[in-house]
C-alpha cells in the first residue's frame, strides 16, 4: 500500500456484471495524485475516441485523493469524470460531503464504472467488498425517498450515498450526482452519464483508517491553520458561501442581473445568507473533518414547504435562480435549489438555461404556447420553480431546456444563439467575466467549459494585502481587474495549474491553505519529499491530458471563445461602459497557448508531452 493510498482501484463493468480490483503503484500516485489527475488519465488512456458521452462505451469515475479520509480540514471532498454530453470533450466536478473519505474507508481510491446495466442497479461498497444490487425500486424516486430507503434496506444510518434523481434518470445533460443530499457534483453532465448506465447509485461504508506518515509535523501544520481558523474563514463559518457580499456583487456588476445583460440589481440583499439568517433561520452543515461548516442549511414552510435535508442554496445558486432570472424572493430560489436536488440537476445550468428562456420569452422566439401558458418573465418566482420541475422531469418547455442553452438555441434559432449563455456548452457561471476579464480568459480556456472554481479570481490578485500568499508562486504585483497583459495570463497559468492540483489532491478552494502548508501535507501524509514545484507540475500535467482529449475529440481553439454579449456593457449599472476587448481576448489566448507548451493551434507539442512524462500519449 502507498501512503496516503488504499492502493486499490474497484473497476465495475455494468454490462458483465464483472468486478475486479486493481493495485496502484507509488510512481503513478506521485505522477497522478488522485482525483482529476486519476479521472483524466484513464479517460485518454481507456476511452476510444469519438464514443457516445451516454452510450455505454463512456466510463464513469468516481476517484478520491491521498488526503482523503484524513481529519485535514477542506478534504472532504471527490471527484466524478467521463466525456461531458453537454461538451463532448473532457467532463469533471468535484463534490464535497462525507461520501468520498467513507469511499477511502471502504478501502479504495477510486472507482471506474463501465458498460451498462440491463436494468436499474445501485453498487452497496464496504470495507474492500462490492456487489451490483437491484434497484428497480428506487427508479424514478427523489433523492431523499432513495437514501431513506438504501440505509433501511442495508440496515446502517452510517451509509454515506452518492445517487442520482429523476434528472439524472430522464438524461438531462446537465444532471449531476448528489452526495448526501446536500452536495453536488454539478457541472458537465456526470448525473447524465450515471443515469446512461442505469446506475442509481453508489452507498459505501467501511472502517479502514489511512493515517499520516510523519504525524507529528501534520499535527504542527494542523495547529497553525487552527490558530488562524476564525481570522481567515471567518464570513463562511458564519453564512457560507455569499455572506454578506450579495449588495457588493451587485454594485459592482459581478452578480448576473437578466441571463448577463443588466446591471444594478436593486434588491441583491434579499438574496444575500445574513437576510436568510435573519428572516428565514439559518443552520449550517460541513463536510468531512472540516471546522468550517460552510453549507447551509433552510426549512421553510407555507408556501414553498422546504425540508432542511436538503440543505440551502450557495452564492452560484443564489445568482442562477435569484439574480439571473430576475428573481430576490430567497424563498423561491431556496424552493428551486431543493428541487435541484431532488432531482439531482446542477442549479447553475438550470439557472441559466431558465434565465435564456426568459429572454427568448421577451424577445418573442418563445410564447405562450411554448411554456403552455407560464408567463416566463424576469422576475416571475413562480414561473422560475415552475421550470426548475419541468427541466427535472424533463416536460413541456423544460425538455428543451433540459439540453443545455446550446442545443436549445440551436433548435430555436430566430437569433436566440445571442441569447445563449455558454462556453463549449456548459453555462456561464454566476462571475461577471467583463468585471474579472482574468477569470473571462479562464471560462474561454477551461477544459469542462465556463468554469469559475478552476480559475482566477481577478480579485485574489487585484490587491496588495493579498499578494503575500500568491508570492510563494512567483505572482509579486497587483494587477487591475480587467488586465488582459501577459502579466494577467501569467496568473492565470500559475493559479488555475495549482488548483489543477488542488483537485487532484481534493481540497477545497474555500480553506484558505498556504502553498507551502499544502506542500508540508502532501509529505506528512506520503512521506514523500516532494515540493511546490513538483506539485505545481502535477497540475500542468492534469491541464495538459485535459487538453489533449479535448482535441483528440474534435475541439478545436474556436472553442476557446466567450458569448458575443461579454464584448459590449451591460446595458446599465456599474459595467455599462465596461466590456470585453475581442481584439486582447484573442490576443491573451495566443499568449496562453504559448506559455503553456501548446502550439498556435492550442496543441501541446511532443516535447511539452515529453517533458510532463506523458510521452505514452505521443507513443501509445
Amino acid at each position: 500500500m502507498v501512503n496516503g493510498y488504499t492502493g486499490n482501484i474497484l473497476r465495475v463493468n455494468l454490462s458483465n456484471e464483472k468486478i475486479s480490483i486493481e493495485v496502484l503503484d507509488e510512481i503513478f500516485c506521485r505522477r497522478y495524485i488522485g482525483g482529476e489527475g486519476f479521472v483524466a488519465y484513464y479517460l485518454l488512456k481507456e476511452l476510444e475516441a469519438g464514443i457516445n458521452p451516454l452510450g455505454p462505451e463512456n466510463k464513469l469515475i468516481f476517484a478520491c485523493g491521498p488526503l482523503t479520509g484524513l481529519a485535514i480540514p477542506g478534504t472532504g471532498r471527490n471527484s466524478v469524470g467521463a466525456k461531458s454530453p453537454l461538451t463532448g470533450g473532457f467532463g469533471e466536478a468535484e463534490v464535497g460531503g462525507h461520501w468520498g473519505a467513507e469511499l477511502k474507508h471502504a478501502g479504495f481510491d477510486a472507482i471506474i464504472v463501465e458498460g451498462k446495466a440491463k436494468n436499474p442497479v445501485y453498487l452497496w461498497i464496504h470495507d474492500g467488498e462490492a456487489e451490483i444490487r437491484d434497484a428497480n425500486h428506487l427508479w424514478g424516486k427523489v433523492t431523499g425517498d432513495v437514501q431513506e430507503k438504501i440505509l433501511e434496506e442495508l440496515n446502517d444510518e452510517h451509509i454515506r450515498v452518492a445517487q442520482i434523481g429523476p434528472g439524472g434518470e430522464r438524461l438531462v445533460r446537465y444532471a449531476c450526482i448528489i452526495n448526501d443530499l446536500r452536495n453536488a457534483a454539478g457541472r458537465t453532465g456526470m448525473g447524465a452519464v450515471m443515469g446512461s448506465k442505469n446506475l442509481k447509485a453508489i452507498a459505501v461504508r467501511g472502517n479502514q483508517r489511512q493515517e499520516a506518515v510523519d504525524k507529528e509535523k501534520l499535527r504542527a501544520v494542523l495547529k497553525i491553520f487552527n490558530e488562524t481558523l476564525q481570522q481567515r474563514n471567518a464570513g463562511y463559518f458564519e453564512f457560507g458561501t455569499g455572506g454578506n457580499i450579495m449588495e457588493e456583487s451587485a454594485s459592482s456588476g459581478n452578480l448576473s442581473f437578466r441571463n448577463f445583460r443588466d446591471g444594478g440589481f436593486a434588491n441583491a440583499i434579499a438574496l444575500d445568507p445574513n437576510t436568510i439568517k435573519e428572516t428565514l433561520g439559518l443552520e449550517k452543515d460541513g463536510c468531512y473533518a472540516c471546522s468550517i461548516r460552510c453549507k447551509k442549511v433552510v426549512k421553510i414552510g407555507d408556501p414553498w414547504n422546504i425540508d432542511s435535508k436538503y440543505g440551502g442554496p450557495e452564492y452560484e445558486t443564489l445568482g442562477a435562480l435569484g439574480s439571473n432570472c430576475g428573481v430576490d424572493d430567497v424563498r423561491a430560489v431556496c424552493k428551486a435549489n431543493e428541487i435541484c436536488n431532488k432531482y439531482s440537476i446542477d442549479t447553475i445550468s438550470t439557472g441559466v438555461s431558465i434565465g435564456f428562456a426568459m429572454e427568448c420569452y421577451e424577445e418573442g422566439i418563445l410564447t405562450d404556447k411554448d411554456t403552455d401558458g407560464i408567463k416566463l418573465t424576469f422576475g416571475n418566482a413562480e414561473a422560475m420553480v415552475q421550470m426548475v420541475e419541468l427541466i427535472g422531469k424533463r416536460e413541456g418547455l423544460g425538455d428543451l431546456l433540459a439540453e443545455g442553452v446550446k442545443r436549445a438555441s440551436d433548435k430555436l434559432k430566430n437569433g436566440s444563439e445571442k441569447f445563449a449563455m455558454h462556453v463549449k456548452g456548459v453555462e456561464i457561471p454566476m462571475h461577471e467575466p467583463r468585471l474579472k476579464q482574468g477569470m473571462g480568459l479562464g471560462h474561454a480556456l477551461s477544459p469542462t467549459g465556463a468554469e469559475h472554481m478552476t480559475n482566477l479570481d481577478d480579485y485574489s490578485i487585484a490587491h496588495k494585502r493579498v499578494m503575500a500568499y500568491h508570492g510563494a508562486i512567483g505572482i509579486l504585483e497587483p494587477l487591475e481587474l480587467d488586465d488582459l497583459s501577459s502579466k494577467k495570463v501569467r496568473a492565470v497559468v500559475y493559479i488555475t495549474n495549482w488548483k489543477y492540483l488542488f483537485n487532484a489532491l481534493l481540497m477545497c478552494y474555500f480553506v484558505f491553505w498556504r502553498y507551502d502548508h499544502i506542500t508540508e501535507i502532501v509529505n506528512a501524509v506520503t512521506g514523500w519529499n516532494t515540493s511546490l514545484w513538483e506539485l505545481m507540475k502535477v497540475g500542468e500535467r492534469i491541464s495538459t491530458m485535459t487538453r489533449v482529449f479535448n482535441t483528440r475529440e474534435g475541439l478545436t481553439k474556436k472553442d476557446d471563445w466567450l458569448p458575443d454579449r461579454f464584448f459590449k456593457p451591460h446595458t446599465s449599472g456599474a459595467l455599462s461602459e465596461t466590456k470585453i476587448d475581442p481584439d486582447k481576448l484573442k490576443n491573451a489566448i495566443k499568449t496562453y497557448y504559448t506559455m503553456m507548451g501548446w502550439d498556435e493551434n492550442g496543441i501541446p507539442t511532443r516535447s511539452k508531452l515529453e517533458e510532463l512524462e506523458l510521452d505514452w500519449i505521443v507513443n501509445p
